[in-house]
């Protein structure tokens, strides 16, 4: 039997026996006849003994159950409290108006029901308060390390102990009493800091958990006044110092829900977790710096791993290959090689080895149950490209719900980064067996030529037609989208300094700093702000690049968030292109003439000054397009540069048409323009042309 299953098999009987001695030793000390059948009053040591055992095996027994916290549903554990809590409270509430009428209709000196009332609210009030302070202890230690895990238990014990001695009236001296409850008061506040659950609700989650906080305050204050009420009443048999410790029991329940209502209003952790996301995200452009260096698959598999490690905070894991012997562990971290091959076999017979798999409870799971793993979170990401199977990382954290989303998205981009990397080698390693140099340069175009989109994204709101090209086998331009939720679409446009195979890793770079900032740029977003800011990305992404550009490197952008859905957009311009723009109602092409820096050329804190955001509400019938600056730069047989003033006049001449049809009609007249002449620089070409008919009667 499981240790939680036999502690609650324990603590139930002795709690409810030592709450029946409690009765029967109140009813004792009353003048009715109960106190006739109980051979006269108790002593009062017995009452408060009983009191004392009743409360801590409640107390034991509700920290023997299963975790209140199920997943990340903190609105839902709160509601849980106001309804069995707020239910407590409620049958209090009626018993004390019951206590009153009978007092009212059947006028006597018998004590006998009072005493029963008094002993059933005191029942209620421990469990209230044992069951609530699990509950915020499952949210104070969400995510908490193992320090704070271990100064709760001090804390926990230490509280105890100071209760048990008020009740059985063994207090220090004045003042050193208020010391003692003033020191525990300082060491819960430290403790109630880390509430960094607040930091994963939204706006709506948010006010919800206020109102059920402040619902919870309020069935406390319902047993508060209850007891502060009868304290004086002549009928009451209860001794002074059992007062006391209700009273001081009702402090600090007090203290925990404010503390924990103050920090979701104030959501002092949003910050910090935000800040971890970031570090994330730096781990990973790190990552992709140290892989650039690795000289042999041997260390490329070691600097993910190390690295996978770090940034997950995992108590164990292990990376295995898979080659032509077969599979083979040639990782592994505080992980025995006997638990490596049982979750292994159990994978293999649930069919799960070759999937990104997530498991957060591996305790309530009925196949790793079995297995009594010291474990409660389990994440797996194959390592794969389209062509083969390159092995499988496994990472392992102790406390349950340790992985979130967010946590596999950063181990994907990990495996993407190191696959490609890994394929880099290898097909390198092939070509210097022939060509050299002429084969690596095929091989970046390959790798480059991957990066580009294949599918354009295709909606109702609009079209969107590409042309892309490089000078060499390998260029520096590149281009990316990426849907978000709320109908929005996130257009990536660059060029980065440069040609070669270096470029092209400088491509692969971007991209994957696109994909992961974007991500991080939503959630962080505020809850006035429709959009992710393209102008924080471009901050962020500078940071990022400032740690893997040469120092003559640099990479200008342009990115644009397109909220299709409510007819806007929003862009920044990192020393890219200026965008050229048809206005279908006032019928007039022009650029937008907007400022911004390019990325890597200040490598500081003051980027930010230098990149700008625009916002600009289309309209049925607008067309943008977005280009490099092979395009405009592109020479004819005199040296005469293509410019802009003759991209302007093309789509002057051809809005009208459809986004395809745009693109090739400017091609035409750029091929025509430069016959003859060789490609000087790579060409990039975007048209975006909102559809004439918008959905939902914008048009």
């Amino acid at each position: 039997m499981p240790f939680r299953q036999r502690l609650k098999a324990i603590t139930l009987p002795l709690t409810i026996i030592s709450w029946v001695l409690l009765l029967l030793s109140s009813l004792s000390r009353t003048n009715g006849q109960a106190a006739e059948w109980l051979g006269g009053s108790w002593p009062e040591w017995v009452t408060l003994v009983s009191q004392a055992a009743f409360a801590a095996f409640a107390f034991i027994y509700q920290r023997g159950r299963p975790d209140p916290l199920h997943g990340n549903d903190f609105a839902g554990l709160l509601r849980r409290l106001v309804l069995g809590p707020g239910l407590l409270a409620t049958v209090c509430i009626g018993l004390h108006l019951t206590e009153r009428f009978v007092q009212a209709e059947l006028p006597t000196n018998d004590e006998t029901f009072y005493a029963v009332i008094y002993t059933i609210n005191l029942a209620l009030f421990v469990v209230f308060l044992a069951y609530t302070n699990y509950s915020w202890r499952s949210l104070v230690l969400f995510r908490a390390s193992p320090k704070l895990r271990q100064q709760w238990v001090w804390f926990e014990v230490l509280l105890g102990f100071t209760l048990l001695f008020r009740l059985l009236n063994w207090v220090p001296p004045h003042p050193f009493d208020y010391f003692i409850v003033g020191g525990l008061g300082i060491f819960g506040v430290y403790l109630s800091g880390n509430q960094q659950w607040v930091a994963y609700l939204n706006r709506r989650q948010k006010w919800e958990a206020v109102l059920l906080q402040v619902a919870i305050l309020l069935a406390m204050t319902v047993f508060v006044v209850y007891f502060l009420r009868i304290r004086f009443d002549p009928k009451l048999v209860a001794p002074a110092p059992q007062h006391a410790f209700l009273l001081l029991n009702a402090f600090f329940g007090a203290f925990y829900s404010s503390m924990g209502l103050l920090v979701t209003i104030f959501n002092l952790p949003t910050a910090s977790v935000f800040e971890q996301k970031r570090e994330e995200i730096l781990s990973m452009q790190r990552l992709t710096q140290l892989i650039q260096k690795g000289q042999t698959e041997e260390e490329v598999y070691a600097m993910l791993f190390d690295s996978a490690v770090q940034t997950m905070d995992a108590d164990a894991a292990w990376l295995t290959l898979e080659t032509e012997e077969g599979t083979t562990t040639i990782q592994e971290y505080r992980v025995s090689p006997e638990q490596i091959n049982s979750i292994l076999q159990l994978l293999q017979e649930y069919k799960l080895q070759h999937i990104e798999y997530l498991n957060n409870d591996l305790a309530g799971s009925s196949g790793f149950r079995s297995l009594e793993l010291p474990y409660g979170s389990l994440v797996m990401m194959p390592l794969r490209s389209a062509k083969r199977r390159f092995g499988s990382l496994y990472m392992l954290k102790e406390q349950r719900y340790g992985f979130d989303r967010e946590n596999l998205s950063i181990l994907q981009t990990f495996a993407s980064q190191t696959v490609l990397s890994i394929e880099n080698l290898q097909l390198v390693h092939i070509s210097m067996e022939n060509q050299r140099v002429q084969e690596e340069l095929k091989i970046a175009s390959a790798v480059q030529d991957s990066l580009i989109p294949k599918n354009l994204p295709i909606d109702s709101w609009f079209d969107i037609s590409s042309y892309a090209a490089s000078a060499k086998e390998v260029g520096g331009d590149f281009y990316d989208f990426l849907h978000l939720p709320g109908r929005q679409l996130a257009i990536l446009i660059g060029d980065v300094s440069g040609k070669g195979v270096t470029a092209a890793f400088h491509v692969a770079q971007m991209k994957g700093i696109f994909h992961a900032l974007m991500q991080e740029n939503y959630l962080a977003r505020s809850e006035r702000e429709k959009f992710p800011v393209p102008s924080r990305f471009m901050t962020q992404a500078n940071t990022a690049l400032a740690r893997c550009l040469e120092k003559a490197a640099f990479i200008t952008a342009s990115l644009y968030i397109i909220d299709y859905e409510n007819g806007g957009f929003v862009f920044a311009r990192a020393g890219h292109c200026h965008t050229l723009y048809y206005h279908s109602i006032k019928e007039e092409v022009s650029y937008f003439q907007t400022t911004g820096l390019g990325l890597g050329i200040i490598r500081n804190e003051t980027y930010e000054k230098h990149i700008k955001n625009q916002f600009y509400d289309y309209n049925p019938g607008d067309v943008m397009v977005i280009y490099t600056d092979g395009i405009v730069e592109a020479r004819n047989a005199l040296q005469e540069e293509y410019g802009e003033q003759r991209l302007l006049y093309m789509l002057e001449q051809t809005f009208s048409m459809e986004a395809d049809e745009i693109k090739e009609q400017i091609l035409a007249d750029l091929a025509e323009f430069s016959t003859g002449q060789p490609m000087h620089d790579d060409q990039t070409l975007l048209v975006v042309k909102f559809k004439s008919a918008q959905p939902d009667g914008l048009n």
